[in-house]
């Protein structure tokens, strides 16, 4: 008869554990502990409560702070990046942005923080910067879904911007 080591088991989580606390030490736009509830960010409306970023109506009494997302737009350090090249990609340009657009849209409805920071043409590229790692990876993967091509996103876990690169 082979035991089976409880979930809950301090030993069944010695590896991950590490490497989550590792994840969070890491990222400098992420908390540092738990925000006051119901605080509302001023720039976007997001509201912080029972320990994530929704969108709702802040209460009057609402503590006030940015959230990570705006934090990183204002500072300009975007989380993820999306490089789209080729012939493809410039004579469709309106059409991928509408794509992108409905990505950032579906994903923002259920997470506040998953937003595009911008959407730029750089010699010739279309490169996306968002806010989330997630987000830029949910947009390579619709990019290659819908008009396939080549996907390059060599993520390794020491890297602490998601890129990918996304040409036809």
């Amino acid at each position: 008869m082979r035991r089976s080591r409880s979930k809950t088991h301090e030993a069944a989580s010695v590896g991950r554990t590490d490497r989550v606390l590792q994840e969070h030490r890491s990222d400098a736009y992420g908390l540092r502990g738990k925000l006051p509830d119901p605080t509302a960010c001023p720039d976007c409306g997001a509201l912080y409560r029972d320990g994530r970023w929704i969108w709702g109506s802040p209460p009057a009494d609402a503590h006030r702070t940015r959230c990570p997302a705006c934090r990183r737009i204002a500072d300009g350090v975007p989380a993820g990046i999306v490089t789209v090249k080729g012939e493809f990609a410039a004579a469709h340009r309106a059409e991928i942005e509408g794509l992108v657009r409905n990505v950032e849209e579906r994903d923002k409805r259920e997470h506040a923080l998953k937003r595009i920071i911008a959407i730029s043409d750089e010699g010739g590229q279309l490169v996306i910067t968002t806010t989330d790692a997630r987000l830029a990876h949910a947009i390579a993967g619709a990019l290659h879904d819908a008009y396939k091509g080549e996907l390059d996103s060599p993520f390794t876990e020491a890297e602490t911007v998601f890129r990918a690169t996304w040409s036809r």
